[in-house]
């Protein structure tokens, strides 16, 4: 039996938890030292110990927990995590049945109402990511549930917190048949390697999926393409299969060289007609500038943070400097797909960078389309900072 334990909220944030909102503030508990076993039911209450809803604690970020029900009566135990699972499983019927995607989030946190917890599929298997110690002490649970309701070939999971100060990335198989690495996902039709016991990554970010179908079907044909911080290539490989004339992908992993080829091989592509550079973004501005490189498509999606031997890099205040570079180097006429993930910011000041760094480099541009999470990332439209995900897609004009 999961101990539950009395926390009491502060009066400021018991009406935003009452709004909906998901995620136990630290500064909102005013008892802090009745949190001492991660994974504990915790019974939010007031001042007068009036009950206001009911949650787990378990450390992660600037939260101690996750608000999970604001129901008095209602229990926190299998038959809840199954009846949140079924229902995420049956919002994303459409994509279960789309032969043509593969790969997608199948339970997406607080937005399918469990905080720090994600389920993501790939083609039969399941991967489990667990966001602090709390959560993944009710993983008997999830566990229970997938066994119950779903057919999977085998489950995998990644541990994504801090333990004893001590932040860990780490995967494991946990039940059913391990994969032969990679497996080949779909996604829109496009093809790409995954592997799901391979460290932090899995090849591909689920997240962009839109964005990767736009360039493919409305940005890429006879253009010549550039992808910055290009990871394993996806965006190359869906501007590759749009018609692009070439594709030039830099990022500084050396990693990323291998990962590339691979992603354009599961496609037909002959990588060698590419352009694959294991090297320094900011570096590559310099050496375009210098070679007077320009490009028709410039896709800029920058970690939210990035340090190299000569960089510190962060999107929060280095975006608009990073965007100059790139207008510098793109075409008249040309497209920019500016993209963010970082959620201490929303769109209007994400607009802001844009903003300035068109004015710094003396052009003009114009928004052709913007959008944020797909369907199955699903977030509380009510509460923006959890729908990360920033894109715009734009034409510079001069």
């Amino acid at each position: 039996m999961t101990k539950t334990i009395d926390v009491q909220v502060n009066a400021k944030n018991i009406a935003d938890i009452k709004k909906g909102y998901p995620l136990i503030l630290k500064e909102a508990i005013i008892n802090p030292d009745a949190l001492r076993e991660e994974g504990s039911i915790i019974r939010l209450i007031d001042r007068n110990r009036k009950f206001v809803a009911k949650g787990y604690y378990g450390n992660q970020n600037k939260g101690i927990g996750w608000v999970l029900t604001r129901k008095e009566d209602e229990e926190i135990d299998f038959d809840f995590f199954e009846s949140k699972i079924a229902a995420a499983l049956a919002r994303r019927e459409a994509l279960f049945a789309d032969p043509e995607t593969t790969a997608f989030r199948l339970f997406n946190g607080e937005g399918d109402g469990i905080g720090g917890l994600t389920i993501d599929y790939f083609d039969g298997f399941y991967m489990v990511s667990w966001y602090s110690e709390g959560i993944y002490s009710l993983k008997h649970h999830v566990y229970g549930v997938l066994d119950k309701i779903v057919d999977y070939k085998g489950v995998y999971e990644k541990k994504r917190f801090d333990t004893k100060g001590q932040y860990i990335e780490q995967d494991d198989f946990v039940k059913g048949e391990q994969g032969e690495f990679p497996i080949i996902v779909k996604e829109n039709g496009m093809n790409f390697a995954v592997n799901l016991n391979d460290g932090a990554m899995t090849g591909i970010f689920l997240d962009q999926r839109d964005v990767r179908k736009a360039i493919r079907d409305n940005y890429a044909k006879a253009k010549n393409v550039l992808n910055t911080f290009s990871y394993t290539g996806a965006f190359s490989v869906a501007a590759a299969l749009g018609g692009a004339v070439k594709t030039t992908s830099v990022d500084l992993a050396k990693r990323s060289l291998a990962k590339t080829i691979e992603q354009f091989s599961v496609n037909g592509i002959d990588y060698e007609q590419q352009d694959i550079k294991v090297m320094d973004v900011f570096d590559y501005f310099r050496y375009a500038k210098r070679h007077e490189l320009k490009f028709d498509l410039v896709v800029l999606d920058p970690p939210s943070f990035a340090r190299s031997k000569k960089y510190t890099f962060s999107t929060a205040k280095d975006y608009p400097a990073l965007l100059k570079d790139a207008i510098a180097i793109t075409e008249k006429n040309g497209v920019i797909v500016a993209s963010t993930n970082n959620s201490s910011f929303g769109m209007k000041k994400f607009k802001t960078f844009i903003e300035q760094a068109f004015n710094e480099a003396g052009s003009k541009y114009k928004i052709l389309e913007e959008s944020s999470l797909p369907k199955d990332f699903r977030t509380n439209r009510d509460f923006p900072e959890f729908n990360y995900l920033k894109v715009v897609i734009l034409q510079k004009l001069k």
